[in-house]
């Protein structure tokens, strides 16, 4: 029986950090590598060509857009989506490459557990998480907004036991690299949906988002980084409000 093909498929943007690490640990499996780099400013798409990938350039509109132009550039029968922040685990390369010789399903969520400043989270809602990211080409499609896209696939789906890893944030400078560009895109979501800021909102969910992390989610659990992430948090929260509200006077005073 011919061994079927897997495609590995990447949206990067100045990730010489990370990208390597990504694509060697699943380099082994995969017969494709593609990668949609978003003008990036450092050594993102030399690393990955010297690595054998594909790269497109492409302008980004959104992560929405942006994983459906990659998938659309995928040429193999299944489709392996990370980002440029994760990493296979050799325990789950291996089952995925099992799991696609078996054929028993048409999407495979895997099981994505995060570090955070170079250790585990295991509280704070960081805990693992289930996605859905080994999928039939054909089949799959992103569906989502400027944030928050979404894999879906036309058929039935399974759950892989082994784990990958996410380390998003190797240092306090690197989180907030990445939350001014998710605050901004979060609130230019809203802003597009019509909606406006209630700050009676803003004073109660500020505060719930912390307890939340902290208390109903148990990061005080998590020692230090428990206490920082959620208080980078609730920060998120706030900042998103204020950027939607910037959006609106904006538009006020054109």
């Amino acid at each position: 029986m011919k061994t079927p093909r897997i495609s590995l498929f990447i949206i990067a943007k100045n990730e010489e950090q990370n990208i390597a690490k990504c694509i060697l640990s699943a380099k082994h499996i995969v017969n494709e590598i593609v990668v949609v780099n978003s003008m990036s400013k450092d050594k993102t798409a030399l690393i990955c060509r010297d690595l054998g990938a594909a790269v497109y350039d492409r302008a980004f509109d959104g992560f929405t857009n942006q994983k459906n132009f990659a998938l659309s550039k995928v040429t193999n029968e299944w489709a392996l989506s990370l980002d440029a922040d994760e990493s296979l685990t050799p325990e789950l390369a291996e089952e995925i490459k099992q799991a696609v010789q078996q054929g028993k399903a048409d999407g495979y969520e895997l099981t994505r557990v995060n570090d955070f400043l170079g250790k585990r989270m295991r509280h704070s809602g960081m805990k693992a998480e289930h996605i859905l990211r080994l999928v039939r080409t054909e089949k799959a499609e992103f569906r989502g907004g400027l944030v928050h896209e979404k894999l879906h696939v036309d058929g039935n789906t399974a759950r892989l036991k082994n784990v990958f890893i996410h380390h998003p944030y190797d240092s306090i400078e690197s989180y907030f690299d990445k939350f001014n560009k998710y605050t901004t895109l979060a609130a230019q979501t809203m802003f597009e949906k019509g909606k406006k800021v209630c700050l009676l909102r803003v004073l109660l969910t500020v505060p719930f988002e912390f307890a939340r992390r902290y208390v109903l989610k148990a990061g005080f659990l998590d020692g230090i980084r428990g206490l920082i992430w959620a208080s980078f948090s609730c920060f998120y929260v706030f900042v998103k409000y204020m950027k939607l509200w910037y959006l609106w006077e904006e538009k006020k005073n054109k």
